[in-house]
């Protein structure tokens, strides 16, 4: 669940970027692979669950089968975690890497009257004269003035945000690992 959140989160903000800046669509898809990667951590413990689970044994005793629940469970919540921190910072991160031709140097001063192009139309006048329309489209000016440096603070929140699941595998991979230990065979 958190591959798939991750990736649909990511991936909103994938397409958002897309329409303004298509060209940066290849760059800005690292947060949708990376939401990917978190599905391939519960294959391999379900694989190594799978594995341990042998029919033809004499017995699966308790301690087996909550041995390999809490494995499950360990890294099926890391990786929801982690799909749910790289969905949201990878949504966000990727609008905010897109250099908006629009940047706040095309913004003057309400007070003087001047000319503002916004999206395609231009608003003058006053401050008493601006609807409230116009004043909606100057904070969309505003706040599409994004930052392109950002790119590595994303990669490197991402890459945090992937270390949550990789411990939750790892604690998974431990606690598959003493099923089995419990009798004394």
């Amino acid at each position: 669940m958190g591959a798939a959140y991750g990736t649909a989160k990511s991936g909103v903000g994938v397409a958002s970027m897309g329409v303004m800046r298509p060209e940066l669509v290849m760059k800005s898809i690292v947060p949708v692979v990376m939401a990917g990667v978190l599905g391939i951590y519960g294959l391999i413990i379900a694989v190594i669950i799978s594995t341990g689970i042998n029919p033809k044994a004499k017995s699966y005793y308790l301690f087996d089968g909550y041995a390999h629940l809490s494995s499950g469970l360990a890294c099926g919540l890391a990786g929801l975690s982690a799909g749910m921190a790289i969905g949201i910072v990878g949504d966000a991160g990727v609008r905010c890497i897109q250099d908006s031709p629009f940047h706040f140097g095309q913004v003057g001063n309400l007070v003087d009257g001047a000319l503002y192009q916004v999206e395609g139309t231009v608003v003058t006048g006053e401050i008493d004269n601006i609807s409230i329309t116009e004043c909606f489209e100057i904070i969309k000016l505003l706040a599409n003035a994004q930052q392109p440096k950002l790119f590595v603070g994303m990669i490197l929140i991402l890459i945090f945000a992937e270390a949550l699941a990789l411990y939750g595998l790892i604690v998974g991979i431990i606690l598959s690992s003493r099923a089995g230990q419990s009798r004394a065979d």
